[in-house]
């Protein structure tokens, strides 16, 4: 199955590689003039890809220090430690004021010859078994065009719906530019950022849940353009919850996202 061709553009625009501009695609829920993190994280992964080529990226974690600029930015990344078998990386999201607003490392491995052994399977079906559903937030807090539009299309196995509580779903997106085929790690970054919105406990009306970082472990690379979310909230009186997500292709699981979350009462 392939994105479908009503939503075949990109999550940003560049005229110089540099500065990136974000479509409503990337337009986040809560403030009109800030991005959902899942693309800009996407954008990270493949600054951090670049500093190490021969390596794959199997951990990526970002700290959302500030809201991501609907406006643009660009992005710096340097190599802090080149090995023979572990390479570490960093990143910062930069505004137009040259304050960083989210900073990023990376962890590559460098992969070995196949080890023959047997490895775990998890099922998780596939999208074409899947029924066609809506994003689990449907509204906005602005009312413009946003992440949760026609940039991404949602399919839900049966018995699985939008409602608040663990979900599972399959989410495709459209690419990072229109001229470039994203790699693995960054086509599964939109869809990791989202495991608050699918497994929340409560609808934004009620409480927001915005998280503060995201991390994720990827041990293979995800295979196709629709991916795969088992995501569990776990909120708690204190104000601060963790958002669980197993993600997955058609062929099982292919690693995990963990987001910490800022819980208000509305």
């Amino acid at each position: 199955m392939t994105i479908s061709s009503r939503i075949a553009d990109s999550f940003f625009t560049t005229t110089d590689g540099e500065w990136f501009q974000p479509t409503p695609h990337t337009r986040g829920p809560w403030d009109v003039n800030a991005c959902h993190a899942g693309p800009p994280t996407a954008l990270l992964a493949r600054a951090l890809e670049r500093e190490a080529p021969d390596f794959r990226l199997s951990r990526l974690t970002v700290n959302l220090l500030r809201p991501v600029p609907y406006s643009g930015f660009r992005i710096e990344s340097s190599t802090t430690r080149q090995g023979r078998s572990v390479t570490t990386t960093e990143a910062q999201l930069i505004d137009s004021d040259g304050k960083v607003r989210v900073t990023a490392t990376g962890l590559h491995l460098m992969e070995q010859s196949p080890i023959d052994f047997a490895n775990t399977h998890i099922d998780k079906g596939s999208p074409e078994d899947a029924s066609p559903g809506e994003f689990p937030i449907l509204e906005t807090l602005h009312g413009e065009p946003a992440f949760n539009g026609d940039g991404i299309e949602i399919r839900y196995p049966a018995g699985e719906n939008r409602e608040p509580g663990p979900t599972t779903a399959w989410m495709c997106t459209v690419p990072l530019f229109v001229d470039e085929v994203p790699s693995p790690f960054q086509r599964i970054c939109p869809l990791a950022d989202c495991g608050n919105a699918f497994g929340r406990n409560a609808d934004p009306k009620e409480v927001t849940f915005v998280n503060a970082d995201l991390t994720i472990v990827l041990f293979r690379d995800p295979v196709g353009e629709w991916l795969g979310t088992s995501s569990v909230g776990h909120w708690q009186p204190n104000g601060i919850g963790l958002a669980d997500a197993l993600l997955f292709d058609e062929h099982g699981a292919v690693g995990r996202a963990l987001q910490t979350l800022v819980l208000r009462e509305n």
